[in-house]
């Protein structure tokens, strides 16, 4: 049976009664009897790595906050989950809230703010209420807010506010996440100076994803080694899978990082309906390079597996395409979403997205040509790495390794003879047949 650190098979896990009686609270209780330093230490020994698409170290991020006591600090808990095909922080939002809360209050006392905020996206309103009424009934528990002191025995305490976004995937990133709290524009922010260093209205801040955040709890109280032993060691614990796309049973799976893609898709998700060949696999969300049917067995689904074949783990988010799927229009439909998105405020980005876009809606048409696929790649290069952000390497990846992995598929679609008209004739008027200074022009 796989380990279930999350997504736990216990009826209404969700209520607080529930999981006071599962031992609820309890680890914060041991956690308060350690220094922050031991936390940090603890988290760090247990191979933690951010589950939100950077796969950074978490312990490690959080030795990076200054130890000045006389100075506020900020705890960023990140549920935006804006990028298709994610769908797993909103499963902990609504079957196991009250963990993620206790892995707030681990975390800020390992970082020593007292002040934490939890970013929903907009469109998540059940969501967000679900996460309110827990909320709610930790702070009426005693187990948030000032009352931590009296309940825990304790002199910190740490309050937790819901922040609901306005359905911009670009507050996904962690900088415009903080303007957007600060009620600014959500625009990111030039790095460094570095969140830990001059994050919320310029304290130090620390932003974790809420998947992050809820394997805290489970490491606290069962210790780093035996966290470090479930999945690969160089990337352990468990992770929420979610599948979606050409797959019987789409869904959220938790499973040791490290599975099997292949067990994933055929032994959790059910296979592909009418058992058909699989063209294509996003690992981890649209912005992640997709990887070739032909490419998926014996892969393994965590960081390091991911890049050696070319990709990433991302969010997890795992979108399967059979044989019969479309690619231009599924290239075509996950530009659209990029340059919708684009934040406008670098020019590689809010050009470069639009201008992917029409390339592919003209071979959507059937006017494109051969030239226009390594125009995109051109484009997509142009783009990647070259924004504040990472938003414009998620838009330029997609493009840049779909029409290299899958050439044959887009050269099909080119018409390889088409001439394209010039609809500005002015900027043709060097190759007239009249030659421009036997033009005369009426100055009257």
């Amino acid at each position: 049976m796989s380990i279930k650190i999350l997504l736990k098979d216990i009826p209404d896990y969700h209520k607080i009664e529930v999981y006071r009686q599962h031992g609820g609270y309890e680890t914060i209780k041991k956690a308060l009897q350690k220094s922050p330093d031991e936390i940090i230490e603890e988290v760090k020994k247990s191979g933690l790595r951010g589950r939100g698409g950077a796969c950074f170290p978490t312990g490690l991020k959080w030795s990076f906050m200054p130890k000045d006591k006389n100075i506020p600090k900020f705890l960023c808990i990140n549920g935006d989950e804006s990028e298709p095909g994610s769908f797993k922080d909103r499963q902990i939002f609504e079957f196991n809230p009250h963990q993620l809360i206790e892995g707030i209050l681990i975390s800020a006392y390992a970082i020593g703010a007292q002040t934490c905020y939890i970013y929903i996206r907009g469109e998540y309103v059940k969501w967000i209420r679900l996460m309110q009424k827990a909320l709610d009934d930790a702070y009426e528990a005693g187990f948030v807010g000032e009352k931590m002191r009296e309940t825990f025995d304790t002199d910190f305490y740490t309050n937790i506010y819901i922040h609901r976004g306005a359905g911009a995937y670009i507050c996904g990133e962690e900088s415009a996440l903080m303007n957007s709290i600060e009620g600014k524009r959500g625009y990111p922010r030039v790095k460094p100076p570095f969140p830990a260093q001059y994050g919320l209205w310029g304290y130090p801040t620390t932003i974790n994803n809420v998947e992050t955040i809820a394997n805290v709890p489970a490491i606290i109280k069962n210790g780093a080694e035996w966290f470090a032993s479930i999945g690969e060691p160089k990337h352990p614990g468990t992770l929420l899978f979610g599948v979606s796309g050409h797959v019987n049973k789409p869904g959220v799976y938790e499973l040791p990082t490290g599975t099997l893609l292949t067990d994933i898709i055929y032994k959790y998700a059910g296979g592909v309906p009418g058992n058909k060949k699989i063209k294509c696999v996003i690992p981890g969300g649209t912005s992640m390079p997709p990887i070739r049917g032909d490419q998926i067995e014996g892969l393994k689904m965590d960081a390091e597996s991911l890049k050696q074949v070319g990709s990433a783990i991302g969010t997890g988010g795992i979108i399967v395409m059979d044989e019969d799927t479309d690619l231009v229009k599924v290239l075509a439909r996950i530009t659209k979403f990029y340059w919708h998105e684009s934040c406008g405020q670098c020019t590689p980005c809010r050009e470069g997205t639009g201008w992917m876009l029409k390339i592919l809606n003209r071979i959507l048409d059937g006017r494109g040509t051969s030239k226009d696929l390594d125009l995109l790649i051109d484009v997509a290069n142009n783009i990647e790495g070259h924004t504040i952000c990472a938003l414009g390497d998620a838009a330029a990846w997609p493009v840049k390794f779909m029409i290299e992995r899958f050439r044959d598929e887009f050269e099909a679609r080119v018409n390889k003879s088409i001439k394209i008209d010039i609809p500005n004739k002015v900027h043709s008027m060097r190759k007239t047949v009249i030659p421009l200074n036997e033009i005369k022009i009426n100055d009257n």
